[in-house]
């Protein structure tokens, strides 16, 4: 029997669209089961955690977590390859996908639970994607219960009044800065998808369905926009580019959002747990 996989993941997770876009690109046998209370027991069965995405494999084999899924089937099916052949180049796509899965996660997340709009769509869509059967009063309290659970937890990505301005304009300039990249070339390091655009388009991706970065997104960023919905379901355009040809409007983006702001965190944040700090704080 061939090989076919099963991916429960949920429209509105990031992690989850990440690996369905690259089980796109490779051409990998799969069903998309977004997870629902009807299938959660056969989700149970193989989830070693509560989380999306889940990849099960008609052997029962079963994987967890965006990245070591990636990982572990790009051995498996390496073409077309999503690591540039130049070694500098695989570091910088491996590190920006870095960024998108622990700082561009913040830009998602924030929006989504700080405004009223975007509380009350994602929390609709989340309740009806949960219960797809459901009768309307029954998403309706499904929904504001998401709401309320879900604003909560604005800390968890460090979201809070001391910090929205600084997410905010962090958002606004990798919008900016990617806009101009893009404008050049489909793909952030050429004529197709590395594992960074993986990573990246599928946080910002989650911001385009949500109504305030939308608005952003249209009056600042439509080719962003393009990659990220292009990136659902992306094939090769090309090749990979050289860094000499990606350092002029690539290096912006680096220095800015991931040098000035991302690795310093992400120091900060390593130190505060060697320590076994529960906190940490650093200033950006």
């Amino acid at each position: 029997m061939s090989d076919h996989y099963q991916i429960f993941g949920a429209e509105l997770s990031p992690y989850s669209v990440k690996v369905r876009a690259y089980f796109r690109y490779k051409g990998i046998p799969h069903d998309w089961l977004p997870r629902t209370d009807e299938n959660m027991a056969e989700f149970q069965k193989f989830a070693k955690l509560p989380l999306v995405p889940l990849v099960v494999s008609n052997h029962g084999d079963a994987w967890q977590d965006s990245t070591p899924i990636i990982e572990e089937f790009e051995t498996m099916f390496p073409e077309p390859s999503i690591v540039p052949a130049d070694p500098a180049l695989a570091f910088l796509s491996a590190l920006i996908e870095e960024y998108a899965d622990e700082w561009a996660n913040k830009y998602m997340f924030h929006y989504r639970w700080w405004y009223d709009a975007d509380q009350v769509s994602a929390a609709q869509r989340l309740a009806r994607d949960a219960r797809p059967h459901a009768a309307d009063v029954e998403i309706e309290a499904m929904a504001q219960m998401l709401r309320e659970r879900m604003v909560q937890r604005l800390g968890f990505v460090g979201s809070h009044s001391t910090t929205k301005e600084q997410i905010e304009s962090s958002f606004i300039r990798t919008l900016k800065l990617l806009e101009k990249h893009l404008t050049h070339r489909p793909f952030l390091f050429g004529g197709r998808p590395a594992l960074a655009d993986f990573g990246l388009a599928a946080q910002l991706y989650q911001c385009w369905t949500d109504p305030t970065p939308r608005k952003l997104f249209d009056q600042k960023a439509p080719n962003v926009a393009a990659w990220a919905e292009q990136m659902q379901d992306p094939s090769a355009d090309g090749e990979f580019e050289s860094w000499e040809s990606l350092e002029t409007t690539l290096m912006p983006f680096l220095q800015s959002e991931i040098g000035g702001l991302f690795l310093p965190w992400s120091d900060a944040n390593a130190i505060a747990l060697e320590q076994g700090k529960e906190k940490m704080s650093v200033t950006l």
